[in-house]
């Protein structure tokens, strides 16, 4: 036995966590990131996952899972935007619909395990000079309207003054958040606020991290808007 070592404990597996009370999660691989006292990362199947544990041994629990890829062609949807809630891809618990056109609108139908209709993402188109918005229809609820942090409550003059004064304070890239779609360069990940009647109820930052705020939020719905993305 070598002394004044210190002996590396093992650490314990990523256990599962139920799905339908999660508040922030992310779509990720990453189970076990690098910290400062964990040297190496650790990963493990594409999940949703939530953030858990201490900044030293933070750990990605996963919730639900991505079918993996030999067979995400013979799951229920023709997007591929499906999850399971064991990481075998043997219990389906929601997919997305292929996307329609309806009155100028993409509306991505989400959907349960036996097939029934969760509720529908609706992305609105833009209005210049604000990227577009998006909506959540969820039986028995109000309207989630999910719009860019700086918009929400105002009026465009406002908004539009609101990006010009963090301008000259030296914010760059505060105007990216409103870049025009098609532009020369790509626009920054966004925040959006989802609300209900002022209220909010869901945050995102860009597809990467979601937190729920209202308990009433089907997880379902939160978890397909990370898989379609912000785009």
């Amino acid at each position: 036995m070598a002394f004044g070592r210190s002996r590396k404990t093992e650490e314990p597996p990523v256990e599962p966590v139920a799905w339908a009370d999660v508040r922030t999660f992310v779509v990720s691989s990453e189970e076990k990131p690098v910290t400062v006292k964990r040297k190496k990362g650790v990963r493990g199947p594409r999940a949703v996952r939530v953030p858990k544990g201490g900044k030293d041994f933070r750990v990605n629990a996963p919730c639900a899972y991505l079918a993996p890829a030999s067979r995400a062609a013979a799951g229920p949807s023709a997007t591929g935007l499906t999850l399971y809630e064991d990481p075998e891809a043997r219990q389906l618990l929601c997919y997305v619909d292929e996307a329609r056109e309806v009155d100028g609108e993409r509306h991505h139908v989400v959907r349960d395990g036996q097939g029934g209709v969760l509720g529908t993402l609706r992305r609105i188109p833009p209005r210049r000079p604000f990227r577009h918005t998006w909506r959540i229809d969820q039986p028995g609820h109000p309207e989630i309207v999910g719009r860019n942090e700086w918009a929400a409550g105002d009026s465009a003059k406002e908004a539009v003054g609101r990006v010009a004064v963090k301008a000259a304070i030296g914010l760059v890239g505060a105007l990216a958040d409103f870049g025009a779609e098609g532009g020369d360069q790509p626009s920054r990940p966004r925040t959006l606020e989802w609300t209900v009647d002022g209220e909010v109820v869901m945050v995102s930052e860009g597809s990467a991290q979601v937190t729920v705020k209202a308990d009433w939020v089907d997880r379902r719905l939160a978890f397909a808007f990370a898989l379609v993305g912000d785009c």
